[in-house]
């Protein structure tokens, strides 16, 4: 994992951009093509906004994925992940096709299976996720499935994971907030080529010390990311203020 710090979100999300724009291109200079995991939430305004302005990439060459969504939300909620990523990525590149998780279907396990299939055909190249306040990864919540290579699933959402969604103000307070979501499991996440991970602000700084100074354990799920060989972990000063001098870069 090599860890990037940086002034202010703004500047972080750039920096992210870059590197991840710089995999799609090499991607699609070795293969013709590229696959990429595209994350949502507040975390990801900065990275996603330096994508999409990334220059050079032929983006009808690229085949997005989406990583969660909640279940029992039509894509027009406030709150949807489906909503967020059409006006924040897909409407504003060309993509060859963008595979959402549709969390408003009557078969969650279906949406899961169709995606699992899609995505086994298709090995991922780069993936944009976070960090939640609790360390989940994706909406892998604590204690996380470290085992299960499923692709996708049905996971139960854990109170401190609810508490962020309305406290960034996606829902008017906690009880609004789903219990259940479809996520990406976190082997899955793993089988990708390279993973940056873009983390800001101060309430993560917890979350990104243990995830990248504790043991690998599923009470902290992005502590998984320790074992993958090609991580870009950026950060900004708050984000990284718990984190020691010898682990800072």
């Amino acid at each position: 994992m090599k860890i990037h710090v940086f002034d202010d979100a703004p500047q972080l999300g750039v920096a992210a951009a870059k590197q991840g724009g710089e995999a799609i291109r090499q991607a699609i200079v070795e293969k013709g093509a590229a696959n990429i995991i595209v994350a949502t939430g507040a975390s990801q305004f900065d990275t996603l906004a330096a994508l999409v302005a990334e220059p050079g990439i032929d983006w009808t060459c690229v085949t997005g994925f989406h990583l969660d969504e909640y279940l029992g939300l039509d894509d027009q909620h406030p709150a949807s992940f489906r909503k967020y990523l059409r006006e924040r990525f897909v409407s504003k590149v060309p993509l060859k096709a963008f595979h959402y998780v549709d969390g408003s279907s009557s078969d969650p396990y279906a949406v899961c299976d169709q995606l699992g299939e899609l995505i086994s055909h298709n090995p991922i190249d780069v993936a944009f996720v976070g960090i939640g306040e609790n360390g989940h990864l994706a909406f892998n919540d604590p204690p996380a499935d470290f085992e299960t290579t499923t692709p996708y699933l049905v996971v139960e959402l854990d109170e401190a994971c609810r508490q962020q969604q309305a406290g960034e103000g996606w829902f008017a307070s906690i009880d609004e907030v789903p219990t259940q979501a479809i996520s990406m499991s976190c082997q899955q996440i793993l089988k990708t080529k390279t993973i940056i991970c873009s983390v800001p602000d101060k309430r993560k700084a917890v979350a990104v010390r243990n995830s990248v100074e504790g043991e690998v354990a599923p009470q902290v799920p992005a502590s998984i990311l320790q074992t993958h060989d090609d991580v870009g972990l950026f950060l900004d000063v708050a984000s990284a203020s718990d984190l020691t001098s010898s682990t800072k870069s």
